[in-house]
């Protein structure tokens, strides 16, 4: 067992002892100073734990930013005996480690006939006989499941895929206040029409920078080439996908989740740095209950939030934060906040004078949209050969924007002074 997945564990099980201490008195009962005593000593050990934990994921995070130590990390997870391929999967790999010539004489008559999706030519001055590749249907599937690790946006809201990239229009209205009447025998109604606004959902064009790689690493027969580059692309499309998708301004790029919410809840002069219990009650009653139903829908934070909100208690002596747990599966149970889940996401605003630090509500309102599939290119042109080298990139259309108009996502801000 790995280092990390035995914190994990350690914090299971303090989690749980936490949560059936927490249970032991009723809500309306204030915890004996003991109990509440050992429940502080215990959230210590889940936050001591915690730390480690971060710790462990910010080597492998700076390992991460080398890119010979990110490289040597993913070819340590590839080199592996090669399993069992779908005809699309084998057709990649063939693909991505010998271009088009590499791939069986059936792949290419389909090709030269169009009878597949599954690969186009690329035009190109220097290498015409290199093709683009549109990855088959469960590499998709699993590039997807990865770039969800990179900040979480894309699991927590609503993903379309469609088959063009134009502008697609949503009609919006906010009728929460309107109501109807009652009017006496031969009376005129009263008018009242409702106003509709409109939202857009536009993508753009999202590459995963030029990626190089040896021609011996790509032509050893013990590297998986095909998860190989799937974990590149899923790190660097997931990364700039998920920061647009929390804070993209709408100009030029997707409307961030942050930009688009509206306020809830403002810290009163002196919170620059700090949040309430009463803030997040507020936050969490400024969104419609209407709302407030719906699956999924919690708090979003970054993790120096986090922090600040694990040491708020209530007037019960109780901490609104409650670490979740889940027994045989070490931190699989996400912690809960006013009996909330937490989404941690690292593109959120620290806590600063006017910043957007917390969210609260309906993340599913959220539209994240993708045109087509990912299309990955290879290049053999002089540039690379010379360096002994094959080059790849890929092409991700895709947009987001928040698709509301009654305030199904708030945002707690903090006091500008």
């Amino acid at each position: 067992m790995s280092k990390l997945a035995q914190l994990r564990e350690q914090r299971d099980l303090k989690a749980k002892a936490a949560n059936e201490l927490n249970n032991k008195y009723p809500a309306d009962q204030r915890m004996p100073s003991a109990d509440a005593e050992k429940l502080d000593q215990i959230l210590a050990e889940v936050t001591a734990i915690d730390s480690e934990i971060s710790r462990e994921l910010k080597l492998v995070e700076l390992a991460g930013q080398d890119p010979q130590a990110q490289h040597e990390a993913l070819l340590n997870k590839h080199t592996k005996e090669e399993s069992r391929q779908s005809d699309e999967s084998r057709g990649l790999r063939a693909f991505l480690t010998g271009g088009l010539m590499n791939m069986s004489q059936e792949d290419r008559n389909r090709i030269i006939a169009r009878q597949t999706p599954d690969i186009r030519a690329a035009m190109s001055t220097t290498t015409p006989a290199e093709g683009g590749y549109t990855t088959a249907p469960e590499y998709q599937k699993a590039l997807e499941q990865l770039m969800k690790a990179y900040g979480g946006m894309r699991a927590v809201a609503t993903r379309i895929q469609t088959g063009t990239g134009t502008q697609m229009n949503f009609p919006t209205t906010d009728a929460t206040a309107e109501e109807g009447e009652i009017v006496a025998q031969n009376t005129a109604v009263t008018g009242l029409d409702t106003t509709f606004g409109n939202t857009t959902l536009d993508v753009y064009k999202y590459s995963s920078k030029k990626i190089a790689l040896p021609f011996e690493l790509i032509q050893d027969s013990f590297i998986d080439i095909e998860g190989y580059i799937r974990e590149l692309l899923a790190m660097r499309l997931g990364r700039i996908g998920n920061k647009h998708h929390t804070i993209g301004t709408g100009s030029s790029q997707p409307r961030g989740i942050v930009t688009a919410s509206t306020v809830g809840k403002t810290g009163t002069t002196g919170q620059t740095l700090t949040v309430t219990y009463d803030d997040l009650v507020d936050l969490e009653h400024s969104v419609d209950p209407a709302y407030r139903g719906l699956p999924g829908v919690g708090f979003m934070m970054h993790d120096s939030s986090l922090k600040v909100v694990r040491k708020l208690k209530d007037s019960q002596n109780r901490p609104i934060f409650v670490p979740g747990y889940e027994q045989g599966n070490p931190g699989g149970a996400p912690d809960r906040l006013l009996g909330r889940p937490i989404y941690i996401n690292q593109d959120m605003p620290v806590m600063a004078a006017n910043a957007k630090s917390i969210l609260f509500g309906a993340y599913s309102k959220y539209l994240i949209r993708d045109v087509m599939d990912l299309t990955l290119f290879r290049m053999t042109d002089s540039a690379f050969t010379l360096l002994g080298q094959v080059g790849f990139v890929a092409f991700q259309r895709m947009g987001g924007n928040l698709v509301d108009a009654g305030g199904a996502v708030r945002h707690y801000a903090n006091s500008a002074s």
